[in-house]
């Protein structure tokens, strides 16, 4: 019985590693295509659709720009932060195992 237990606790562990790690490569894809499309558009978007005749206003351009650039900087910043909770072993991760191992202990 303990042996079993054991067993499912550790499948339950490699699912939830599982589901950790194809989060955050969906989440590192995502940012890739949409930070390359930005990227390579935001010369055509802001000169075709947002151009200084249409707009007038050079501080938006500004702004757009900004933006632009903005985006993969500070999303890159969240996309790091996921890595470490992914691939780090942080306290909240040893004191879940932990809480898991009490709880474990007190079924016996």
């Amino acid at each position: 019985m303990k042996n079993q237990n054991n067993e499912i606790t550790r499948l339950a562990r490699a699912k939830s590693r599982v589901n950790a790690l194809k989060g955050f490569y969906q989440h590192l894809t995502v940012y890739i295509i949409v930070n390359a499309v930005l990227l390579l558009f935001s010369g055509s978007i802001r000169f075709v659709l947002l151009s200084e005749e249409a707009l007038g206003n050079t501080d938006f351009l500004e702004w757009i720009n900004w933006n632009v650039l903005g985006t993969p900087i500070i999303w890159g910043i969240a996309l790091g932060i996921h890595a470490l909770s992914v691939f780090c072993n942080t306290p909240f991760r040893k004191w879940e195992e932990r809480q898991i191992q009490k709880i474990l202990n007190e079924d016996k």
